[in-house]
């Protein structure tokens, strides 16, 4: 990989540290965002391009890395994109999206002469600042390896899964854990607050013995105090959960953790609390 080869499209809560470790790494050349003058901001501030449109930052980077929102945002800068880019260029999907969507993109790209893996990531704000996201690859193992230089700048682990749509399925499996242990976590946290546990004993008590995990280790505390700052927004985890919920339905296995999150994290919604983090969920579970 060449020196500052690398794009970066979506500059949100993750995708703007993870391009931040592109460039402290020498290989951003080039960012992209909805908002334009976000981009343009981060481009004065490191000295790389900002592109008018998305064709543009294409015919720029032989690496093109991006982190938005939905489906269809992600078809969107991938049908963008598909003008200016070069042959046999890679495009990095971060984003959580359903398989066939990533499967989709990689059939565009192919029409081109380029190449598409789908690449979601786990581990949060946290992880993307740390640079130690854990990424489950989909796409052609060779191309992995050319975009491997690239995605250690800011993971800790990198899996490559099988086939387009694979890292987007097993991110589908993450996040049915997620909301999982998010539940059983907040629901005993606030039964120990009920039980007038002392929340400096009970928390290192539970996260040495078989209780112990991530969720509870990174948030039990902050939710305990009513804190409830972004790591991963609730909001965002009820959009992957539909996802999530028709993938299940069509392998037709068991999805009542997903529906039961899906409607909690609806009415949270609906309270206003969608740009809170997902610990945010323990307010449903105190003492009525």
């Amino acid at each position: 990989m060449t020196h500052r080869s690398a794009g970066f499209i979506g500059l949100g809560a993750m995708g703007l540290p993870m391009a931040r470790h592109l460039h402290a790494h020498g290989l951003l050349a080039a960012v992209g965002n909805r908002s334009a003058a976000k981009a343009q901001a981060l481009a004065a501030e490191l000295g790389v391009a900002a592109p008018g449109t998305l064709a543009q930052l294409a015919a720029q980077c032989t690496r093109i890395a991006m982190c938005v929102t939905a489906d269809a945002d992600v078809l969107g800068c991938v049908a963008a994109l598909r003008p200016g880019l070069r042959k046999d260029a890679i495009v990095i999907d971060h984003s959580t999206v359903a398989p066939e969507t990533a499967q989709r993109a990689a059939a565009l790209l192919a029409e081109v002469g380029a190449h598409f893996l789908d690449a979601p990531v786990s581990g949060g704000v946290e992880g993307a600042r740390n640079g130690k996201l854990s990424v489950m690859i989909g796409g052609d193992e060779a191309m992995l390896e050319r975009a491997r230089p690239l995605l250690e700048c800011y993971a800790a682990r990198i899996t490559w899964m099988g086939s387009s749509g694979s890292g987007q399925a097993t991110k589908a499996v993450n996040q049915v854990l997620v909301a999982g242990i998010a539940a059983a976590v907040c629901e005993g946290l606030a039964l120990g607050a009920a039980l007038g546990l002392a929340p400096e004993r009970l928390l290192p008590t539970l996260a040495a013995g078989a209780a112990g995990n991530w969720f509870l280790d990174r948030r039990g505390a902050s939710m305990l105090r009513g804190e409830f700052d972004v790591g991963f927004k609730l909001a965002l985890l009820h959009k992957d959960l539909g996802i999530v919920q028709r993938i299940a339905r069509g392998a037709d296995c068991d999805h009542s953790v997903i529906d039961k999150a899906l409607v909690d994290y609806a009415r949270l919604m609906a309270q206003g609390h969608g740009d809170e983090d997902i610990s945010a969920l323990i307010r449903l579970k105190h003492a009525r």
